[in-house]
């Protein structure tokens, strides 16, 4: 057993596809497939199922997973004790929510780049409802999630930021113009939402039931973007961060209106586990987002 075979074989796993595999480390696909062929031999079980044109892990792969992020993990920690940080390298592992993967990460990521050209950064898109799953099964590093301040036994959570929520329209909508509005003036409209599951459509649903404006619509999208270009074409009334829509206030292409949202308290938050060990590669980059967050460098970036 080799250390590129287990460096492939955990490419392998966080991104479940052997071309983005060979990809990230500059193998044709057939070495990849090779190398995986080999380990699942020498070890005498599959460590991943072939279903049409996706892979995933069997239960002896996720098992396998465990002991080489191990390994790997225990090998760039001798190679970073024995380099200065000038010359750090190894690899992270992130991922994000799409709100915070659009207008948050973009600037700290150039940061980080910018100062440690030789680590290898990869981003895991992973379902906002899996992310924390994601750092207990190990597959990711850090992730940055947007919703309530969360508590949990078995990670570190660190609250970045609070992140105010608006409810958006173009300047043409008949709300655009009221001075103030109340849930009342909400009867009968069109939501523009994020889809089902994602924690603040439901907090808003709560809301508006809540108070009483149980008369209403939606359209569902998994795209901030989506929402934002449907909302300026005045189809309906968005509902998202105020850090996703800073450009289109700027300019006037959407209008925020005046109906008090404080009680829907989100926050940026950043979490790793508790067990995990800090190499200095993540070490840096928790104190980069950090500083992104405290300078809000993110914000020359929209």
């Amino acid at each position: 057993m080799e250390l590129r075979q287990l460096v492939t074989f955990r490419m392998v796993a966080l991104t479940l596809n052997f071309s983005r595999a060979a990809e990230a480390l500059n193998y044709v696909p057939s070495n990849v497939s090779m190398q995986i062929q080999s380990l699942e031999e020498e070890l005498g079980v599959k460590l991943f199922d072939r279903l049409n044109k996706q892979i995933v892990l069997t239960d002896a792969g996720e098992r396998f997973y465990k002991y080489v992020e191990r390994i790997l993990n225990d090998v760039e920690e001798a190679k970073n004790n024995v380099n200065d940080s000038e010359n750090m390298t190894g690899t992270i592992t992130i991922s994000a929510n799409e709100i915070l993967c659009v207008y948050l990460l973009p600037a700290i990521l150039h940061e980080f780049r910018k100062q440690y050209p030789n680590v290898r950064v990869i981003f895991r898109p992973t379902p906002s409802n899996d992310l924390k799953q994601s750092i207990y099964e190990g597959k990711t590093d850090i992730v940055f999630i947007l919703e309530e301040p969360v508590n949990s036994n078995g990670l570190n959570i660190e609250l970045l930021r609070e992140e105010s929520f608006r409810l958006l329209v173009a300047p043409n909508h008949p709300l655009a113009s009221q001075s103030k509005v109340d849930f009342d003036d909400l009867q009968g409209e069109f939501f523009l939402l994020n889809e089902k599951g994602c924690t603040y459509h439901t907090t808003f649903d709560r809301l508006l039931v809540r108070e009483g404006a149980n008369d209403f619509t939606t359209l569902e999208f998994d795209s901030v973007e989506a929402i934002k270009q449907c909302a300026m074409l005045g189809m309906g009334i968005a509902f998202l961060p105020e850090i996703s829509v800073a450009s289109e206030l700027e300019q006037g292409k959407l209008v925020s209106l005046s109906l008090d949202l404080t009680e829907i308290n989100f926050v940026s938050q950043m979490i790793w586990h508790k067990g995990k060990w800090i190499s200095p590669v993540i070490q840096v980059f928790l104190d980069i987002a950090r500083s992104s967050y405290q300078h809000k460098n993110y914000l020359f970036l929209l």
